[in-house]
């Protein structure tokens, strides 16, 4: 199956997994989800992030996190889509929710969190919203 919009498919995972109260969600792998996993286990969104060969494919698994029974995630948002691409220049990153949600940005220095963008001062593509 082809994906128009693998990183909706992986934001749309997460966001119904974490509702549904499941403690894992798989997903296919790519290097640009590992580094928005990577933030996602860095800034505490999720516990955990293995990647798996499983037969011919390799997958993302990633451990939820909750605090009781409530999802520590509690929105995920797609900002840029391959119909209508959003970039940002380093004065103008975006803040989420006053500062506690996390802006990811694909950067000429990777993929970064806004406030790694602001502090490197670059500016670049805003992937999604996590807060």
């Amino acid at each position: 199956m082809s994906l128009s919009d693998p990183i909706a498919d992986m934001l749309t995972r997460i966001r119904n997994a974490s509702r549904a109260g499941a403690r894992e969600v798989v997903v296919p792998h790519s290097r640009l989800k590992s580094e928005i996993a990577r933030i996602l286990k860095g800034e505490g969104y999720i516990a955990d992030c293995e990647a798996e060969q499983v037969g011919a494919k390799k997958t993302l698994k990633l451990r939820l996190r909750y605090r009781g029974d409530d999802p520590v995630v509690r929105g995920l948002r797609r900002v840029s889509k391959p119909g209508l691409r959003r970039y940002v220049p380093a004065d103008k990153v975006p803040r989420v929710v006053g500062g506690t949600g996390v802006a990811v940005l694909s950067t000429s220095r990777g993929v970064l969190t806004d406030r790694e963008a602001r502090k490197a001062g670059v500016g670049g593509e805003v992937l999604c919203y996590i807060w």
